[in-house]
């Protein structure tokens, strides 16, 4: 059972519809992903998106797309194969200046602890580490936005977890 979660967001100065062509394209995190080594398709298609992400550090995780809302988001389960998996959502809006994306991790990681023990590890390291890595995760889309180039890696500096 998923107890805590982690969220960060981003304004860009793009349309709704600018800021989704990215993030709904095939092999996308292979432009906007300062951790990605490669990101590969398994499925892309109307009904069904699922892919794989390979880290800099050789992690290889699944991407496995359960809801797909065009110009409002996703949510997805990325992790091993048939093992531990988050849960994550991706959610875009309107915003005054452009458009607004925000990221929230439900992570597999201390889920299966009780509350009272899981409570400050949770907050004093894993969501920290979290906010981290989407922060980086949302810097490599306003890069990309801005650069029309893939985002070098670990651009916003290392992560122990992915790098």
């Amino acid at each position: 059972m998923q107890r805590f979660k982690t969220s960060n967001s981003m304004n860009y100065k793009c349309s709704v519809e600018d800021l989704w062509e990215i993030i709904s394209s095939p092999n996308y995190l292979n432009n906007i992903h300062p951790f990605c080594s490669d990101n590969s398709i398994i499925q892309w298609d109307k009904d069904k998106h699922e892919d794989k992400i390979v880290y800099l550090n050789n992690m290889t995780y699944i991407r496995r797309f359960v809801s797909w809302k065009t110009f409002e988001g996703y949510d997805l389960w990325i992790g091993d194969n048939n093992k531990n998996q988050s849960f994550v959502e991706w959610s875009l809006e309107k915003v005054s200046n452009g458009a607004k994306l925000t990221i929230t991790v439900y992570p597999f990681l201390l889920s299966s602890w009780p509350k009272v023990f899981s409570f400050l590890p949770y907050f004093l390291y894993i969501n920290i580490k979290l906010k981290s890595y989407l922060f980086s995760v949302l810097s490599g889309i306003d890069w990309y936005i801005k650069e029309r180039t893939p985002v070098p890696k670990n651009q916003f500096g290392k992560h122990s977890w992915f790098s």
